[in-house]
């Protein structure tokens, strides 16, 4: 039986009656797998949507304030104004202050907002929060394009546009693994969830190459159009999302097998059914919902497993979470790590741009480069840290050899186009691996310390800490770099991307140190 706040959608429901109709299309299809990787595709499609409408911001830094000497159309007729291409309230000096500070409107207001949205989250029906929140945010990434065709230049429209965006985007998260923990337990973990996990840098290219379509002819469409693309993959997950089992078991096969092989009594829960095992399959079986589960906080550093493992816990408060062995090295260190990250994911284009020839245009499209190799490397990190059990081993040597990759890319990019490809690939997998690894992996594991003796509640307050954490540096590092770039120049935005690094390899120095006495 669905439960009350998790009914099965609209265009599920549909499917459903044409399955019906057709008998030998419901020989062939296999339902139950057929919603499972529904979901696999949906939850990567909804965060790869999220990602793509916060790119844009990023490529039209670039048109916002450029040289105007450079511009190829002419300046309306008797306008001496030298910086007449530029949009009012960023053609000014101190432009690149500015744009650090859109930036972190948008991402301090998403870590403060993300431990709320967890808490909402727990309490609501995930499809529609997820329908929502998307439809928010495409409207919060619409609304800064509008400025272009409503001729705004106030600067606190841009960070009220900002702020209201950076708050819808944190129900992307909890939703997503909300809904891949239901259907996903713990047999699945590994590379699926490393292939999963590329949604991210995905989204960060489909954002990027969209917005690049027209930031040079309608700077406004790179807002709108990904500001659709959102809207529209939200409509999607309204239509046909199905987030718990139990939603769909009602119409199943397998609760007609149920019903068919054993009178169940009347309940309000789909526990309480009765199930001859002979008569369904164990994969079958594994669908139904169990009365451990619980909906737990979400935040973008949970593990996108579902734990069951016994019975509710009393949650551990703060300062028990972080004396767990790994909390405080792994959160400073993706402090750290999402500080370069989303540097590099904010000031790319913008830093290609200034250090090249390239286009507008072409500087979006060449930033793109540095998340293809974010998902080869976050793949990478995965394998390694499965293969050898030492995840803190694993960021340290990738955050390590970052370095020499991140100073190459400052000295070299400009030799040639095929050398600077090929530094984006390599410095966007070294400096994405650690952190993907982070927000994926490493929460989990922590998850199976003995000091939590199974308690799921410590494992959300720990991954909320890891998370909350990694957000600030994510905030910071796009405002240091707008500050660093226009007092001292982009070589020293570099050299304080490769001093993050640095740290954060020293504050793993503990946990690397006890993973290599423990080998053999």
């Amino acid at each position: 039986m669905s439960s009350p706040t998790n009914s099965v959608p609209y265009g599920v429901q549909i499917l459903q009656k044409v399955s019906d109709k057709c008998p030998s299309l419901s020989r062939i299809v296999d339902r139950e797998n057929l919603y499972k990787y529904s979901v696999l595709v949906l939850t990567f499609i909804t965060y790869a949507a999220y990602h793509a409408s916060r790119k844009p911001i990023s490529v039209v830094k670039i048109v916002l304030y450029q040289n105007c000497s450079e511009v190829t159309t002419s300046p309306p007729i008797n306008n001496t104004d030298p910086d007449w291409c530029n949009w009012a309230p960023f053609n000014v000096e101190n432009h690149s202050a500015l744009f650090g500070t859109l930036d972190s409107a948008f991402l301090f207001a998403y870590a403060i907002a993300m431990f709320f949205s967890g808490i909402i989250a727990e309490r609501v029906n995930i499809r529609i929060f997820l329908t929502i929140g998307m439809l928010l945010s495409g409207t919060a990434c619409s609304m800064f394009g509008l400025a272009h065709y409503y001729n705004i230049h106030s600067m606190w429209y841009f960070i009220g546009v900002q702020i209201f965006g950076g708050i819808c985007q944190t129900t992307g998260w909890p939703g997503v693994v909300t809904a891949m923990g239901n259907w996903f337990g713990k047999g699945n973990r590994g590379f699926i969830f490393g292939i999963w996990n590329s949604h991210t840098s995905i989204g960060n290219i489909i954002g990027t190459l969209l917005a690049s379509l027209y930031v040079e002819s309608n700077w406004g469409l790179s807002f709108i159009v990904p500001g659709i693309f959102i809207i529209t993959s939200g409509i999607l997950n309204y239509l046909f999302l199905v987030v718990h089992p139990s939603d769909i078991n009602s119409n199943t096969h397998l609760n007609e097998k149920v019903q068919n092989g054993h009178k169940k009594k009347p309940s309000t829960s789909p526990q309480e059914v009765s199930i001859p095992l002979g008569d369904i399959s164990s994969k079958e079986l594994s669908l139904l919902p169990s009365n451990k589960d619980e909906v737990k906080e979400k935040t973008e550093g949970s593990p996108i497993l579902s734990h069951l493992n016994g019975s509710p816990k009393k949650a551990v408060g703060f300062i028990g979470a972080i004396k767990i062995p790994g909390v405080i090295e792994f959160s400073m260190c993706l402090f750290f790590a999402k500080l370069v990250s989303y540097t590099f994911l904010y000031w790319l284009p913008n830093y290609i741009k200034y250090s090249s020839t390239y286009s507008p245009s072409q500087s979006a499209d060449l930033s793109t480069l540095f998340d293809v190799g974010g998902i080869f490397g976050g793949i990478a990190a995965g394998i390694f840290s499965d293969m050898f059990g030492k995840s803190a081993c694993t960021c340290a040597v990738m955050l390590f050899l970052a370095i020499p990759s991140l100073y190459a890319y400052n000295l070299l990019s400009s030799v040639n186009l095929i050398v600077n490809i090929a530094l984006l690939v390599i410095a966007g997998g070294l400096v994405n691996g650690p952190y993907a690894l982070i927000t994926t992996a490493v929460s989990a594991e922590l998850g199976t310390h003995s000091s939590l003796k199974g308690n799921s509640k410590a494992l959300s307050t720990v991954t909320s800490i890891i998370d909350g954490t990694g957000s600030i540096g994510a905030a910071v590092g796009p405002l240091l770099a707008a500050y660093i770039s226009n007092l001292f120049g982009w070589t020293s935005v570099f050299y304080m991307l490769m001093g993050s690094n640095v740290l954060a390899i020293l504050l793993l120095t503990r946990l690397v140190k006890r993973e290599l006495q423990n080998v053999g």
